[in-house]
């Protein structure tokens, strides 16, 4: 049996030893298999195979760069664990449909000679494509559950986005100070609250802004601080600044 339900502060002191004790991180690996096992059937959406899906052995690599990365600003522990197998398996994903069509592309197919690659660019390009947008709408349902924690829906995120350039300069501006200030972002975990006070104080930006878009900061906060390796992406496009929204 695993340990998902060992005492969230017991389980962090066993990830800190582990950090510089590979006995322990080989003990900790151990009772946490089943957690690790079941991460990656979830992202399957099957069983797992023993011995025939290379998903578990990137899962457990995952699991171990969880163990090293691992800090008390990044919110519960297995949590964050869950997050990092899930991108590391997307990660490998996407490589597999890259290469699953690298052998042998520039034989001539057939008579006319048409070399094999022009013919499944399209495949390959679709099955990418695929891969993405099942690994969005992965990271979009994952953070869909975690708002909930904070009483925040997608459609409040989307009412509540600053419509002026003015407004989403100063919601950059405290985001960029959030993302700055680890214990902020530990209480925010911690307390499922915007610390307004510190934010505006921090930032510089009027609390009554921050309250205004407080929903839309919340989504932000949770995108920068929970391993969602395609939404940030699509966030640091709309946080550049200018006219990169």
């Amino acid at each position: 049996m695993g340990k998902e339900h060992e005492n969230e502060h017991d389980l962090a002191a066993r990830v800190d030893a582990a950090k510089t004790d590979n006995r322990a991180a080989d003990l900790l690996i151990e009772d946490y298999l089943p957690f690790i096992r079941a991460e990656t059937a979830k992202f399957l959406q099957r069983p797992v195979a023993d011995g025939q899906d290379d998903e578990l052995s990137i899962a457990l690599i995952a699991f171990h760069e969880a163990i090293l990365g691992y800090s008390s600003g990044r919110g519960a522990f297995l949590a964050y664990a869950s997050m990092l197998i899930r991108s590391r398996l997307i990660d490998y994903r996407r490589k597999e449909a890259r290469h699953s069509h690298v052998l042998s592309l520039d034989v001539p197919e057939g008579e006319d000679g048409v070399p094999r690659g022009d013919l499944v660019a399209d495949e390959r390009d679709h099955a990418e494509e695929l891969v993405l947008r099942q690994a969005t709408r992965a990271e979009i349902e994952e953070l869909t559950e975690q708002m909930e924690d904070f009483q925040v829906s997608l459609a409040d995120v989307a009412d509540n986005c600053p419509r002026q350039e003015r407004t989403l300069t100063a919601c950059r501006r405290a985001m960029q100070y959030a993302k700055e200030d680890p214990a902020l972002l530990e209480e925010f975990l911690k307390t499922k609250k915007l610390p307004m006070a510190k934010l505006a104080e921090g930032s510089g930006v009027e609390r009554k802004t921050l309250e205004r878009h407080r929903k839309y900061l919340v989504a932000l906060l949770l995108i920068q601080t929970n391993g969602f390796e395609i939404l940030r992406g699509h966030l640091m496009q709309v946080m550049k600044g200018g006219n990169g929204r």
